[in-house]
């Protein structure tokens, strides 16, 4: 490997996990040799242990090792670690495996006998591309609330990075719940204006009445109820960042003084005659389609390509890959927190249910539907019907001709309706099913039946 790959990562902790330890030694050998800090585990266990400690960049694990595997072990450090990126190792590799892997958002897959290049490439990426723990990335704090594993994401987030440094005007676009004022917010920490105020306001959300008073401040006696002169939001913003949210609900009347801002860069207050000279910055935003809204003349022409001199689109929740397991992981850890709860975790049926909805209403409707369901959920793990959400389980295709694949979805199907039948009572499930209890549990264990609740 490369000099620049070890004096890069040479800071960077690398947690291994095999319970070969023959194996083990090796690959520590190789990445140590490219100047990485190398951690061992013997066991799923002994890793759990070690990360609290170490607190790893990256954690590479072997997928069959005996007492827990490496995806029993990926679910369970993304419970507590859910932007730590894990590559698996496997001698078994096959198709359905590494789609699990990767569904299951794990950041990489590769068999054995180990390729130096491509796993030396995968961490390399790896590295780069995890949003990691903010101890690992304090050159990248601007960006620590925009959690994200998807290429489209960070390939934005490396032009966003780019213009924060200037000072022209941004247009943000995208759905409602993208996280527009999240990305506003990050923009302005990552800009020359960082040290003066960030001022958000939405401009839907005041009566069109208001609007010009709140942006652009009023002087004592100029309407009733003007017992004081008073600062607007853009003058607040003396030096830093306003953020105009929804800019596309603005009444046609006020944008034509917004234009007159920020052409001259001065303004006047409700009921004022003197200039103000101004110094912000402007970022707006919108779900609304602008150039349809110009065309109909509901949106100014001219202040449109004033505001947007740049524009940025962020891409919708169902077009950022694993994205929504990952911030489900990650807002768990939060409402738990928040609540006072004790939710370990997603259910398959759950992640799945995830993958399948569309999310129209994006990270702000995750977000309102996981929080109810942290509140709801009665047992450990999450269920696809605590987040009101329906799971489509078709199964093996028609074309599936792997008996294992057939076997093990008869297998689940059938301890799940065992469970319905016997009313959750797992000593009458076993019955039903004709095995022992702890037939039973191995059973579970080794479907990941975590919607299988483990009493009556």
């Amino acid at each position: 490997m490369s000099n620049s790959f070890s004096n890069q990562f040479n800071k960077q902790t690398i947690l291994l996990v095999d319970d070969d330890p023959s194996l083990l030694e090796l690959l520590s050998l190789r990445l140590k040799a490219v100047g990485l800090t190398v951690k061992t585990a013997g066991s799923g266990a002994e890793a759990l242990s070690i990360i609290p400690q170490c607190h790893p960049d990256l954690v590479i694990t072997d997928l069959r090792m005996d007492e827990m595997d490496g995806m029993q072990l990926c679910k369970l450090i993304q419970q507590d670690y859910p932007t730590l990126p894990i590559i698996i190792i496997t001698a078994h590799g096959t198709i359905k495996e590494a789609v699990e892997a990767t569904s299951e958002g794990v950041f990489g897959f590769i068999t054995k006998p180990i390729d130096s290049g491509e796993l030396m490439d995968k961490i390399d990426k790896a590295l780069r591309l995890s949003a990691g723990d903010s101890h690992n990335k304090q050159q990248e704090n601007w960006r620590a609330n925009i959690l994200t594993r998807s290429q489209l994401m960070e390939n934005l987030l490396s032009e966003v990075k780019r213009l924060a440094q200037g000072d022209a005007s941004l247009f943000i676009h995208g759905e409602s719940g993208t996280g527009k004022e999240v990305f506003a917010r990050s923009i302005h920490e990552h800009s020359l204006r960082k040290d003066n105020a960030f001022v958000a306001i939405n401009c839907a959300s005041i009566p069109e009445n208001l609007l010009e008073s709140e942006l652009f401040g009023y002087e004592k006696g100029a309407f009733t109820g003007a017992n004081k002169t008073t600062m607007g939001k853009i003058e607040t913003a003396q030096n830093g960042t306003l953020f105009l949210d929804e800019i596309g609900d603005m009444p046609i009347g006020l944008q034509a003084k917004m234009l007159r801002f920020l052409q001259e860069r001065v303004i006047e207050r409700v009921g004022g005659r003197s200039e103000i000279p101004v110094n912000i910055r402007v970022i707006c935003a919108t779900h609304r389609d602008i150039p349809t809204m110009v065309a109909d003349q509901t949106f100014r022409e001219d202040l449109f390509y004033r505001v947007g001199e740049i524009s940025i689109m962020i891409p919708p929740l169902r077009e950022r890959d694993n994205d929504v397991v990952l911030l489900a992981k990650t807002f768990l850890v939060q409402y738990n927190e928040e609540f006072k709860t004790k939710i370990k975790g997603f259910s398959d049926s759950a992640i799945k249910a995830m993958k399948q909805h569309k999310w129209p209403g994006n990270i702000r409707e995750l977000q309102n539907k996981l929080k109810s369901a942290v509140i709801m959920a009665e047992g450990s793990h999450i269920q696809a019907e605590d987040l009101s959400l329906l799971f489509h389980d078709d199964g093996p295709s028609i074309d599936t001709l792997n008996l294992r694949e057939v076997r093990e979805h008869a297998e689940s199907r059938a301890i799940r309706n065992a469970y319905l039948v016997a009313e959750h009572n797992m000593s009458k499930t076993a019955e039903l099913l004709g095995v022992t209890r702890p037939t039973l549990y191995s059973l579970i264990e080794k479907y990941h039946l975590e919607d299988v609740k483990t009493g009556c």
